[in-house]
Formats: structure tokens, sequence, C-alpha cells
């Protein structure tokens, strides 16, 4: 059977107008935003670290980076038990945080 070539044209054209199509939409979608994560590793208990968290919430907010918007926090504390500290650690590297905050006793 002869065929001619007027099928073949249609079909490579509706491929071509598909693919710029595609093209089209894909090119204006957005990656999304990658939010940074920050694991925060204390000793001591949430009330007695309050004032530093937001010591440090405030100084990233200065920077533009905003809780919830475009960083997180992890916290754990040990609450005043060092042996507890060890295994605190290993949840947030297990979180795969961006960064661990690890503050000494004031």
């Amino acid at each position: 059977m002869k065929r001619d070539g007027r099928g073949n044209k249609k079909l490579i054209g509706v491929a071509l107008c598909a693919l710029v199509l595609a093209l089209g939409f894909s090119v204006e979608a957005q990656p999304p935003k990658k939010i940074h994560r920050i694991g925060y590793l204390m000793s001591a208990d949430p009330a007695f670290e309050s004032i530093r968290t937001e010591s440090i919430r405030l100084a990233l907010r200065e920077l533009g980076h905003v809780e919830g918007q475009n960083i997180l926090f992890e916290y754990r504390y040990a609450d005043g038990k060092p042996d507890r500290l060890f295994g605190l650690a290993e949840e947030l590297v297990d979180l795969k945080v961006d960064l661990i905050v690890v503050a000494g006793g004031m």
C-alpha cells in the first residue's frame, strides 16, 4: 500500500505543537522554595532557654528568615540531664536538619 507524506506531516505537526505547549507550561512552574531546618539542642529545659531562643529568632528575622515561612526549628532539650544529649543529637541528625545549634551553660 502506497502512502503519501501528508499523514506523517500531520502527526509530526501535532507532536511539535504538543511539545511546545508542554514546554511552555513547565517554564512557568516555580520550583518550591527550600525551607531550611535548624536543629536546636540544649541541655537545659525550655523555660530556661526561652530568652536565648527568642533572641536567635529575632536575629534571623532581621536577616529575612521567618520561622514557618523559610526556616523551621527542631527543638530538643535534655532538661538538665546530660546523658540524654547524645540521643537527642542523633534525632536531629536523623531528621537531616541543615544546621544544629548547640549552646553551653550560662
